[in-house]
């Protein structure tokens, strides 16, 4: 006679709109880096699956793409899969801008914070016409007075798109307990899905790719548009146990080309340390990184980079 089965495992999407904060979320949720975070919005591009652990519950959190307002091949290839990802999970949380909210109710709500409650509206209406009930989260509370929160939190929720709330700071950390606690009773009964110590299923190369990608929307945020895309061409383990990993950045043009190789390479320099010394880090080995850039003008509309990503290019 078997014992009963004292373990939970399942999937938790983070959807909402881009730069609500799911990155940050997912990263805070495991305990470590998982994804990467910048001020750009859509820096998520595929699916990360951050894997946390609360007692005996294994949650897999999958950091989707933000919902947004398509309008090339690669955004409907990444709304795409950050629903894919919402409709496959056994929990879907939806991360809301408390901030934006606010501004909007103030009529005051202008650039990002205004694209931020419509694809938010967008949400909410993907959520109903699937069928799918999601916990909502409203994020970024600091410093924004309780009454407001509540009156935000329920006119999201009288939507009819919620089971629950939760209203929390991925920044700081408020209110994530409470959420992670419920997402760990959320997971069905069953095996770990992971070893208890993986806190990612993100390839090595992938991961390369999106961290410097990551230090390259940071260095270059104003200048450079989303039209950068981090290819690693070559990894490889030596003997004394380092990695030598080549990477080129394709942009669309020649003049960003000269805005990520900056004056006499500097910026590029920048980049270049900066990616190696996280990935360093992270990968708990010396890291030799070697970068080049390309200008590709097509590298969007390219089969090979949507696959790269585990996006779907046919859509």
């Amino acid at each position: 006679m078997t014992g009963a089965i004292d373990t939970r495992a399942g999937f938790a999407a983070v959807i909402g709109a881009p730069n609500a904060g799911k990155s940050t979320l997912v990263n805070r949720l495991v305990g470590s880096k998982v994804s990467i975070v910048t001020q750009k919005v859509q820096t998520t591009r595929f699916p990360v699956r951050g894997v946390a652990m609360e007692g005996r519950s294994q949650i897999v959190l999958v950091d989707t793409p933000g919902v947004f307002s398509p309008r090339r091949r690669l955004d409907r290839a990444m709304v795409r899969a950050a629903w894919n990802g919402a409709e496959d999970a056994d929990a879907v949380v939806h991360l809301v801008d408390a901030r934006a909210e606010m501004a909007a109710e103030d009529g005051e709500a202008k650039g990002a914070d205004r694209l931020a409650v419509e694809d938010t509206r967008t949400v909410i209406e993907g959520l109903k016409k699937a069928g799918l009930h999601a916990i909502l989260a409203v994020n970024k509370i600091d410093g924004v007075k309780r009454e407001r929160l509540l009156a935000i939190t329920k006119a999201l929720f009288d939507s009819g798109a919620y089971n629950e709330a939760f209203m929390i700071s991925a920044t700081k950390g408020d209110g994530v307990g409470h959420l992670k606690t419920r997402l760990a009773a959320l997971m069905p009964e069953g095996p770990f899905l992971y070893p208890e110590d993986q806190l990612a299923d993100v390839p090595a190369r992938l991961l390369a790719s999106e961290l410097t990608r990551e230090k390259l929307y940071l260095r270059v945020h104003d200048e450079l548009p989303y039209a950068a895309h981090v290819e690693t061409t070559a990894y490889t383990m030596k003997k004394d146990g380092s990695a030598r990993i080549e990477q080129t950045i394709f942009v669309e043009r020649e003049s960003q080309k000269g805005i990520v190789v900056g004056a006499g390479g500097q910026t590029l320099k920048w980049i270049g340390q900066a990616s190696r010394e996280e990935l360093t880090e992270i990968l708990g080995h010396p890291v030799h990184l070697f970068l080049h850039v390309q200008v590709r003008e097509t590298w969007a509309e390219e089969r090979g980079a949507f696959e790269g990503l585990g996006l779907d290019f046919d859509v």
